[in-house]
C-alpha cells in the first residue's frame, strides 16, 4: 500500500496512535504547551503534561479536548499535525489515510470539527468511527453477529454506553462525565473538608493509589500535600480510601445513569443476550478499583473488564481502518 494508514484515539486525557503493520506507536497525554506571545506550539504530550500547573506567565499548558470533543480547534490541529508527522515517513508521495474515533453522542458540528482538523493536519482522507463501536471491535466482541453485546467505554471526558448488534449501534447513551470529573470531585472534597487546594495531577494520583468504586475491606491511606486555603501555606494531610470512595460516589452515579438509560431502552430480545453475556467495560477510567463490582451491584448485570481496556478503542479503530470493506457502513468519510 502506497498510502500509510493511521488510526487515532483522540481522547480527553490521552491520545493513542496506531499505524497499519506496526501497531500502537504512541500513547501520550492530550496536552499541548503554547507560547502566549505568538501562539506557537512549544511541547506536546508527555513533555507538555509535565508543564501543567507549572508554567511561567508567557506559556500555557492546554487540554484541547474537553468532554470527548474539540474545545480548541487550532491547538487540536497542531497536536494532530505533530503526531501524524511523527509517525508518517519523511518522504512520501501520498499523504496518509487517518481514522479517528469520536463519542457516539457527538453533534454533526463536533464531527465536522474533527474531520476538518484531521485534513488540515495533513491527512489525505479522514474517517470517523463511533467510540463504542471501535471499543467493541478492540475488545474482540463479534459485533457482526445477530446477538446483542453491551459495551461501556469510560474515558477521561465521556462515558459511552451502547448495545451493539449486526455491526451497528442499536441503543446508545453518552454522559459527559468520566475520569476528569472524578478528579474534580476529589479536589472539591479536599477543599471542602480540609481547606486544602490540590492540583489536577495530585487528584489523579489519589484516584489511582487509594481510589475505589466501593469501600475497601482493608482501609488504605496516603499523604497528600497542597496549599492551605486559609493560611496560603503548604500543608500535608493523611487521606483515607473510604473518604475518596465517598467523595467520588455522586460522579459514579451519574456515569451509571447512562448505563441504566441504555438498559431501559434495549429491546427485550437483546436484553436477554446482555444478561447472558454481561457488560464489557473499556477505557482508562474502567481501571478504577472495584468499578466492575460496583457496576454489577447497581445494575444486576454481570460486568467485566475488557483485555487492555485503555487500548481497546485505538485497537478497534485500527482494525476498522484495515478492514474498511467490512466496516464501511459504520464509518463516515471525508
Amino acid at each position: 500500500m502506497l498510502s500509510q494508514r493511521i488510526a487515532i484515539d483522540l481522547g480527553t486525557a490521552n491520545i493513542l496512535v496506531w499505524v497499519a503493520g506496526e501497531g500502537i506507536v504512541a500513547n501520550e497525554p492530550t496536552v499541548v504547551a503554547v507560547s502566549e506571545e505568538d501562539n506557537r506550539v512549544i511541547a506536546v504530550g508527555n513533555e507538555a503534561k509535565r508543564m501543567l500547573g507549572r508554567t511561567p506567565g508567557n506559556l500555557l499548558a492546554l487540554r484541547p479536548m474537553r468532554d470527548g470533543v474539540v474545545a480548541d480547534y487550532q491547538v487540536t490541529e497542531a497536536m494532530l499535525r505533530y503526531f501524524i508527522s511523527k509517525v508518517a515517513p519523511r518522504i512520501s508521495l501520498f499523504k496518509p489515510e487517518v481514522m479517528i474515533c469520536v463519542p457516539a453522542g457527538c453533534t454533526q458540528v463536533e464531527r465536522r470539527a474533527v474531520l476538518d482538523a484531521t485534513l488540515s493536519a495533513g491527512a489525505r482522507v479522514a474517517y470517523l468511527i463511533d467510540e463504542p463501536l471501535a471499543a467493541s471491535i478492540g475488545a474482540k466482541i463479534p459485533i457482526a453477529a445477530p446477538s446483542g453485546h453491551m459495551i461501556v467505554d469510560i474515558g477521561g471526558g465521556t462515558t459511552e454506553a451502547a448495545v451493539i448488534c449486526l455491526g451497528g449501534v442499536v441503543v446508545h447513551k453518552s454522559a459527559r462525565v468520566a475520569g476528569n470529573k472524578l478528579d474534580g470531585a476529589i479536589s472539591d472534597f479536599m477543599k471542602r473538608k480540609y481547606n486544602l487546594i490540590i492540583g489536577d495531577q495530585t487528584a489523579e494520583s489519589i484516584k489511582i493509589k487509594v481510589g475505589s468504586a466501593t469501600r475497601l475491606v482493608q482501609e488504605e491511606a496516603m499523604e497528600v500535600s497542597g496549599r492551605d486555603q486559609v493560611l496560603g501555606l503548604p500543608r500535608t494531610i493523611v487521606l483515607s480510601s473510604h473518604e475518596v470512595t465517598d467523595s467520588i460516589r455522586p460522579v459514579l452515579s451519574q456515569m451509571l445513569g447512562a448505563v441504566k438509560g441504555v438498559l431501559e431502552d434495549t429491546p427485550p430480545e437483546l436484553a436477554s443476550d446482555i444478561i447472558e453475556r454481561g457488560i464489557t467495560m473499556s477505557g482508562g477510567t474502567s481501571l478504577l478499583r472495584n468499578f466492575d463490582r460496583f457496576m454489577t451491584e447497581e445494575t444486576g448485570v454481570p460486568a467485566h473488564l475488557a483485555e487492555d481496556p485503555l487500548l481497546c478503542v485505538v485497537r478497534g479503530t485500527g482494525i476498522a481502518l484495515e478492514n474498511l470493506d467490512i466496516y464501511k457502513r459504520s464509518v463516515t468519510k471525508r
